[in-house]
């Protein structure tokens, strides 16, 4: 949608992966000219310099990305409001870029501390380069619903700077999902 609406923030994902295991991710915005690249055991850059995600811990001092265009979506709509409302009162800030490969490559360049991916419309390919993109540059891509880490095949997940911002994410999208169940009822 970025793309037919002109927003800047499209890419084009490359990624091979051996036995679910990614080995290489590239990322390309041609429109902003960024490069992401990384290569298992040898670090993440991009526009070939180095990059290395935040060191922030505290979720209150965190940036968040969320897609909130599934909110369209009538079982998930309430889930998302309800996520949007507790992420945007419990972090520093929240944001929206539209591009999943993008917004993981964001986290790994330092720029946000976390990202949410759920919902219709999200493939392996939104994650999976990114993913090691990722984890090279020090971050991490987990399951959202079990903390462990992502299968590339089932893409429902938190990428984040690190482990703690990854757990306190979880718990708030947990206690979200919680909410949003009970106002059902």
């Amino acid at each position: 949608m970025n793309f037919i609406h002109t927003f800047p923030h499209t890419c084009v994902v490359i990624g091979l992966a051996i036995n679910k295991e990614m080995r290489i991710g590239i990322i390309y915005n041609p429109i902003l000219e960024e490069l992401f690249t990384a290569r298992k055991g040898r670090g993440a850059y991009r526009n070939g310099r180095p990059i290395k995600t935040s060191d922030v811990e505290d979720i209150s001092k965190a940036l968040i990305c969320i897609e909130p265009a599934f909110i369209k979506v009538d079982n998930l709509r309430n889930k998302m409001l309800e996520r949007i409302q507790l992420i945007a009162t419990k972090t520093h800030g929240l944001r929206t870029l539209g591009s999943a490969a993008l917004t993981l490559c964001y986290i790994a360049l330092g720029a946000v501390e976390g990202y949410q991916i759920e919902g219709p419309g999200i493939s392996t390919w939104d994650i999976a380069a990114a993913s090691l993109i990722i984890s090279e540059a020090g971050g991490v891509v987990v399951d959202r619903v079990t903390g462990n880490s992502v299968d590339i095949m089932n893409p429902r997940a938190i990428g984040a700077c690190n482990e703690k911002i990854a757990q306190q994410l979880i718990k708030i999208i947990r206690e979200a999902d919680q909410l949003a169940e009970m106002k059902k009822h």
